[in-house]
């Protein structure tokens, strides 16, 4: 098995616990759901968020989830005139015997304007 590394983005609704970490889970649940991803096969993610969402770390939904062995880390975006705002991106480092080209990437809710490319691409029951 190879470690890969799998990317997706969201946008939350508004700087408040319940919106940033309903659109992690959400991304997350996504990303489960269109790679079949088991969690314990997860050894690390990066989580970053742009400058205006400081209530809650995004890592949070990652452990609802029961990511509870992966090393989580959360950090803050840079500050680029004109990026998209109230953004919560993810690299997740995965196990898994999947090509790197087999990867489907997640951006839901704006997010896409990111890597249009990947967020293009089939996701299974959508």
């Amino acid at each position: 098995m190879a470690c890969r590394g799998l990317r997706g983005a969201t946008v939350a609704t508004e700087n408040t616990r319940a919106a940033i970490l309903g659109a992690t889970y959400a991304l997350l649940a996504e990303m489960i759901s269109a790679n079949g991803m088991n969690g314990a096969d997860v050894i690390s993610a990066i989580f970053s968020v742009t400058p205006d969402l400081t209530a809650v770390y995004p890592a949070e939904a990652a452990r609802q989830l029961g990511w509870t062995d992966a090393a989580l880390l959360c950090v803050q975006e840079m500050a680029v005139l004109g990026s998209l705002t109230r953004c919560i991106r993810v690299l997740v480092h995965w196990e898994t015997a999947r090509p790197a080209g087999a990867l489907i990437h997640v951006y839901l809710n704006g997010a896409e304007a990111l890597r249009p490319d990947w967020a293009a691409r089939e996701r299974p029951g959508l």
